[in-house]
């Protein structure tokens, strides 16, 4: 199994950014893949959508906070990213390329994960079967990211590295863990 843990950093800004901290780990077993995001701090600052009773796919999650990660296949430009909402919606997107020809990635039909509301934060975990996806013996690069809206309408771009100049998740040289 390799499991290892992150702990992600906000985005240069020049706007104050409430006190907050997102941690975690990642794991993968064979084609068991497995992901716990832990939101901690300030919470309150953070604008969340209320828990749906139905949670459903949704198209442009990260326009709000959204737990994300995007997974690509070593030496190979196709990638995916992952998007999961605290309110339960999520939502999978396939690439070629870097930001070309994304779709929607049809493999899955459901993306069950667990939240959980804490006083002090909020708790996100996933555990998800990559064969549809990919091959079990196929290694894989992970990056991690987190978009958090905060009350007062501003944005926070949270990943394990920021490589460019802007907040871009999709940068390839940010797909920092190996699995």
């Amino acid at each position: 199994m390799n499991d290892q843990t992150f702990k992600m950093q906000p985005f240069p800004s020049a706007k104050p950014i409430p006190d907050l901290k997102i941690a975690g780990n990642i794991a993968r077993q064979g084609n068991q893949f497995t992901i716990h995001y832990a939101l901690l701090g300030d919470v309150k600052e953070v604008a969340r959508a209320a828990p749906s009773d139905t949670p459903a796919r949704k198209h442009e999650l990260w326009k709000d906070t959204c737990f994300e990660f995007f997974l690509g296949i070593k030496n190979s430009d196709r990638y995916w990213e992952f998007n999961l909402s605290p309110a339960g919606d999520w939502n999978i997107y396939r690439f070629d390329a870097y930001r070309q020809g994304m779709q929607e990635e049809t493999a899955f039909t459901a993306l069950p994960f667990s939240i959980q509301h804490l006083s002090d934060g909020l708790a996100i975990a996933l555990d998800v079967e990559l064969d549809k996806i990919v091959p079990a013996n196929q290694a894989i690069e992970v990056g991690i990211t987190t978009v958090i809206k905060h009350r007062d309408g501003e944005v926070s771009y949270w990943a394990l590295t920021h490589q460019g100049t802007e907040a871009d998740f999709h940068r390839r040289d940010s797909f920092i863990i190996a699995l």
